[in-house]
């Protein structure tokens, strides 16, 4: 029982069912709108959406364990209470892990792929798995690197969707394409939210660079916090906050197709649900002095990840064309 525990908490089986449900929720409450709004319907067939799934999953399983695998040493520093590899599993293993699940999980990224003939989504499930390796055999410990990759495959997961969707379209419909936005539309609404993870994950994972200094500076990784320093670095992360903040005032004064009221659902929810959860996670860091604070500040940002994500059933509630 301690062994299947510490293996869940290997796989950050936590972050798996977000992923999982990040997934289903792109796939039901924004490509599925966009294609009910102009009466071609729902494209992909179930089976397809579970091989979508477990192939996001299981590579960024496969992700999660070859990443504790080469940080044995920064992790005996930054948090050992939460060490797995080499206490209970031994390197051997975790590697022999990490190659299955990403295999099993390229696999069916390779067989949707041939479903849907799209090289282009079957050329992110082969490339993914080795960012992730390389991302933790040396990304990491360069300066700002290791932090926009993670943020990039943060953001694939809407995308991975988006290209899904007009592979089949293509395939079913490709003479009447050419009449329609619909490609540019699923691009625009699944991007959008794409870009919102992407800056929510580069914002985190800079945040855990501060957090983690102790075992960086130790392994001589080339972190922001090590190289432009703690103010430097909390600058850097308040450009990208008023920037998002930025994006999200243009959505919806610019795009969003509901009325710009302050009793609206959308507006309430965007302040609430999304503002002011940024500004808190930017008081929190601006006030951080030690880990366990940086460490709050990072799960406030993860909170408006989700919050930012769930948006999309509140686009549900009114014609998305």
């Amino acid at each position: 029982m301690d062994l299947f525990k510490d293996i869940l908490r290997l796989v950050r089986w936590s972050n798996l069912l977000f992923l999982a449900a990040l997934v289903w929720v792109m796939e039901k409450w924004v490509a599925v709108p966009v294609l009910d709004a102009v009466a071609f319907g729902e494209q992909l067939p179930w089976y397809m959406l579970v091989l979508l799934i477990v192939a996001t999953v299981l590579i960024a399983a496969g992700g999660y364990v070859i990443n504790d695998y080469f940080d044995v040493k920064i992790d005996r520093i930054n948090r050992p209470d939460e060490l797995v590899v080499t206490r209970s599993i031994s390197k051997a293993t975790a590697m022999q892990l990490s190659l299955c699940l990403s295999g099993i999980g390229l696999g069916a990224g390779i067989g949707v792929a041939v479903l849907l003939r799209s090289w282009a989504l079957g050329m992110i499930f082969v490339l993914v798995p080795g960012l992730l390796w390389f991302y933790s055999s040396s990304y990491k410990r360069l300066f700002m690197v290791g932090n926009l990759t993670i943020a990039l495959l943060a953001a694939l997961p809407p995308i991975v969707v988006a290209l899904a969707n007009i592979a089949q379209l293509e395939l079913r419909f490709a003479s009447l394409l050419p009449y329609t936005t619909l490609p540019h539309d699923l691009f625009a609404w699944l991007g959008g939210f794409a870009l919102f993870a992407f800056l929510l994950t580069w914002m985190r994972e800079i945040v855990k660079d501060m957090q983690d200094q102790a075992g960086d500076r130790e392994l001589e990784c080339h972190s922001m916090p090590i190289v432009w320093g703690e103010r430097g670095t909390k600058v850097f992360i308040t450009a990208l906050v008023i920037v998002t903040l930025g994006l999200i005032g243009y959505l919806w004064w610019s795009v969003l197709p509901f009325p710009h009221s302050w009793h609206h659902l959308s507006t309430r929810y965007i302040v609430f649900g999304v503002v002011v959860p940024l500004l808190c996670s930017l008081w929190l860091l601006w006030a951080a002095t030690i880990p366990s604070d940086y460490k709050s500040c990072q799960q406030i940002i993860k909170l408006t990840m989700l919050l930012g994500m769930l948006y999309s059933f509140v686009l549900t509630k009114t014609p998305l064309l």
